[in-house]
């Protein structure tokens, strides 16, 4: 029979738990209530360290015996000589914990002038470190990182979970710090928390697609945390990436909260735009340049070229000649359309480039000096 099942029940475990069943029991309430998953919750944070509280007691079996023994309240205050024997459960000097303690379990730690305490048949004491002889919380991100340090991963069959509480990604936009109050009411602050990390991806499209808009769908996976379990698990999901006309490469189109849980919150997924090669067309802003080939005959008396414009219609292109090497010819509105200028198009560029023989005979030499 225990005095009280006040921290037992902060892990939903029983009294007669062994060690690997509070591990169990902290690490699943740990994961439910971290803060860094619960950013609305002005509660996660109180929950969470009243069950890193229950487990630094509960996991020390000293610490455990004497709180089975007379309560939490004779554990905080120093354990210096047992309380008299109260009936109903309750605490030192037959005062029961009705509505829990404020701030954690620790509202009680460190209480002066209670020295030894009458009433008891034997003598127990107790060293903890805390003020006053009593016994002071360790802050809950030590206790936390402390308890997957040491392999409490493990208890939930998961190797990846300390990473995701402080691993991995690339940081953000900084960092930030928690706080929380220690069992003295003064404020501790925890290491730096990294920041939500960006997850970068390439998304490859053909030029007709950027100059049409485009709906392209991509399966994703991504790791999650089981809320039930707080296990590490797989999860796929099939995105519609809305790629509109005129976008260029190096376009972002950001999906909020689409990548990995990690510890700050689920990771931002960016798909960066990459244009696919052309066979006729270079892109150059808002323009399509597009290079056509001529021999020096054509050049000299005249050519014509037929070319597909990127929306598919057929130009004629052609020069009387003579034509220079290097001769531009500029077509109005033929290019790609313009995002930031609905119903605008840039200019198609036609790009002469002339292919001179790789050599002449005497004779043909001599024809054209007679010529030119």
């Amino acid at each position: 029979m225990v005095a009280e099942t006040k921290l037992y029940d902060a892990l939903s475990i029983s009294p007669t738990s062994t060690q690997d069943e509070i591990k169990k029991g902290y690490r699943k309430a740990a994961l439910k209530w971290h803060p860094d998953k619960n950013k609305d919750n002005p509660n996660a944070s109180e929950k969470f360290k009243e069950v890193s509280q229950a487990y630094e007691i509960l996991s020390d079996p000293e610490k455990r015996k004497v709180y089975d023994q007379y309560g939490l309240e004779f554990l905080l205050r120093g354990g210096q000589e047992a309380p008299p024997q109260q009936s109903g459960g309750a605490g030192m000097g037959g005062m029961p914990f009705e509505g829990g303690m404020p701030g954690g379990f620790g509202g009680m730690g460190g209480m002066p002038g209670m020295g030894g305490m009458p009433g008891g048949g034997r003598s127990f004491h107790f060293s903890s470190g805390g003020s006053n002889g009593g016994f002071n919380f360790s802050n809950p991100e030590d206790i936390f990182s402390s308890f997957f340090k040491q392999g409490g991963a493990s208890m939930g069959d998961d190797d990846d979970i300390f990473a995701a509480f402080g691993g991995g990604g690339r940081p953000q936009g900084g960092s930030r710090n928690s706080r929380f109050k220690d069992a003295n009411g003064g404020m501790k602050q925890r290491a730096p928390t990294p920041e939500v990390t960006i997850v970068d991806r390439p998304l490859p499209v053909t030029l007709e697609q950027l100059f049409k808009g485009a709906k392209k769908k991509m399966n994703i996976k991504r790791k999650t945390f089981d809320e039930g379990t707080g296990k590490r698990k797989m999860e796929e999901k099939m995105l519609e990436i809305d790629v509109k006309p005129g976008y260029k490469a190096g376009t972002k189109i950001k999906f909020k909260g689409f990548g990995d849980q990690e510890e700050g919150g689920t990771q931002d997924l960016h798909f960066i735009i990459t244009e696919k090669e052309h066979p006729t067309f270079k892109r150059e802003g808002d323009d399509l340049r597009a290079v056509v080939e001529i021999d020096l005959l054509g050049a000299l008396t005249g050519w014509k070229r037929t070319i597909t414009t990127i929306d598919g219609k057929q130009v004629q292109v052609s020069a009387a000649g003579p034509t220079q090497p290097g001769h531009v010819i500029r077509y109005p509105e033929l290019g790609m359309p313009k995002s930031k200028k609905p119903g605008e198009r840039g200019d198609m560029i036609v790009e002469v480039k002339v292919k001179f023989p790789a050599s002449l005979s005497p004779a043909q030499k001599t024809q054209l000096k007679e010529i030119l």
